[in-house]
């Protein structure tokens, strides 16, 4: 939810729109009334006050601009110096007026608690100047969080004031926006860029998301296609690092919406390819682990790990989302699958690069936790059998936001599958067996009988080994009975084929609750 701020709009126009000349003579009014004529109605009361003859006033991101002759009770008179058609509730500019308007209006409270109530997932502050006004707004979030846990915030920088304490805000927000429609109107066109690769890696440093926005793909408001200049725009944005693109204008009242979204996954896409080819963007160089920090070291050495070991991915089972947000920081070269059991973390995550969240089960035991999200990205199709993953997180009943666990761990390629009896998984080396056995034959523990049926010479000869794999299916057959009765976990029903692969001496795993004959030991 983005809270407006001390945002300014001219009110309603008669008709939507009208026109004004460049050379006419304005009144701009706090009174309630519809705009016509000479006559524009505005939204914020103090206006009279907050300006001064030779002032300037821009509306409409810069298209028009104001120059103020004189300012009195209600109204305010202005001479148009660039002039153009005027929409109502277009936004409105005061470069030198800040001082006089509130960083959180009473609107902004009725808002804010309308969307905690509603479960937002993030709360965005328009026209930051400091970071007290971050800091104010995050106070009412936590008088108004439901179940104690406080909605991030993320800071909008579009006024001169907040380059100016850049620093503070970074550190005091959960995440930066880069609003470059009204900063470039609040400061000048052509310091947008360099204030913007600036801010970027301002937060790639401190590991906070930050999200560029305004006029990205402007022209398919109009267009089906975007400008050569724009596609670049969007690329080098992502090269700059920035976590997030995002659309306004051109999906909320654009002519091609759906269009202006495939056009920048698209640009995305391409730009992520081009700055993870050799040799990397170095703008994207990941940074040192900060020092003392036992999350952070666990996710540098993970990044490192997986990369060493072309790993497929990186998994981070995680709660409260700090372990996936830490990991992000450090910009591995391949994708962050993070598992958590909170819906709202999940949606959170979306706005962290390279992290794709999943919701899952909440698990109790460190290994369930690894299991239980190796099994979901499978399940999404993320990683395959076969794929070396890296997995890192917080072990069972370690302290809140720590991670302290990391795991290199080989996906397992399923080998075969049937009716799985009993509720233990095997470990162990194939032992292949074709009956009437040798009477005095007696399988290890550490071996998987493997047949395609068994006999009463089986008997013996399994009384300690560690499972069966039996290609004749039913309960009632002589596999299934045998398990059952040495009290062995098997699998049954095997296919021919599956049979075939298993090899003696190979080492598999037999995860009876499953039914499932995996390729090798853990």
């Amino acid at each position: 939810v983005d809270l407006e701020g001390p945002k300014l709009r001219v009110g309603q126009i008669a008709g939507g729109e009208m026109d004004l000349p460049t050379g006419a003579l304005v009144t701009l009014t706090t009174r309630t009334v519809e705009g016509a004529g000479d006559l524009i109605p505005v939204q914020f009361r103090g206006l009279p006050q907050a300006v001064r003859p030779g002032d300037h006033i821009l509306i409409d991101d810069g298209l028009l601009e104001l120059e103020v002759l004189e300012a009195e009770g209600e109204e305010v008179r202005c001479r148009v110096l660039v002039g153009g058609p005027l929409g109502s509730n277009k936004g409105m500019n005061l470069p030198r007026a800040s001082a006089v308007i509130p960083a959180i209006t009473e609107k902004d409270r009725e808002d804010l608690r309308f969307a905690i109530e509603n479960g937002a997932d993030w709360i965005a502050l328009s026209f930051v100047r400091s970071a007290q006004e971050v800091r104010e707004l995050k106070k009412l979030i936590q008088q108004h969080s439901l179940l104690g846990r406080p909605i991030p915030v993320i800071a909008k920088i579009e006024k001169p004031e907040a380059l100016d304490n850049i620093d503070a805000i970074v550190e005091a927000s959960d995440g930066i926006m880069v609003a470059r429609g009204d900063l470039g109107v609040e400061t000048s066109p052509e310091t947008v860029p360099m204030v913007q690769k600036a801010i970027i890696a301002k937060c790639n440093r401190a590991g906070k998301p930050v999200i560029t926005a305004t006029q990205m793909l402007d022209s398919m408001m109009r267009n089906p296609r975007p400008t050569r200049a724009e596609a670049s725009d969007v690329a080098n944005a992502i090269l700059d690092g920035t976590d997030a693109i995002m659309l306004s204008g051109e999906t909320a009242v654009g002519k091609y919406p759906v269009e202006a979204v495939r056009t920048m996954v698209r640009i995305a896409q391409e730009a992520e390819k081009a700055a993870e080819a050799p040799p990397r963007c170095p703008l994207l160089a990941p940074p040192r682990p900060a020092d003392g920090d036992l999350t952070h070291a666990v996710c540098h050495a993970t990044r490192v790990t997986a990369e060493d070991l072309g790993a497929s991915a990186i998994i981070t089972p995680t709660v409260s989302g700090r372990t996936a947000r830490v990991m992000s920081h450090f910009r591995p070269r391949l994708p962050i699958i993070a598992v958590t059991p909170s819906p709202m973390v999940q949606r959170q995550l979306c706005l962290f690069w390279g992290v794709i969240p999943l919701l899952g089960p909440r698990s109790n035991t460190t290994d369930d936790i690894i299991s239980n999200a190796v099994e979901l990205a499978l399940r999404h199709g993320l990683i395959q059998r076969g794929n070396l993953v890296v997995i890192t997180a917080g072990s069972a009943g370690s302290a809140p936001g720590t991670t302290d666990i990391m795991k290199v761990h080989l996906v397992e390629k399923v080998l075969g599958q049937g009716m799985g009896l009993g509720d233990k998984v095997a470990y162990g080396r194939v032992r292949r067996l074709e009956g009437p056995l040798p009477p005095h034959l007696r399988l290890e523990p550490d071996e998987i009988a493997v047949a395609s049926r068994t006999d009463r010479t089986f008997v013996e000869a399994l009384q300690w080994a560690g499972g069966l794999i039996v290609g004749e299916s039913g309960l009632d057959s002589h596999g299934a009975l045998l398990a059952v009765e040495l009290g062995i976990p098997a699998v049954i029903g095997v296919g021919e084929e599956a049979l075939r692969l298993l090899q003696d001496g190979q080492e598999v795993t037999l995860d009876a609750p499953r039914g499932l004959i995996y390729e090798r030991h853990p």
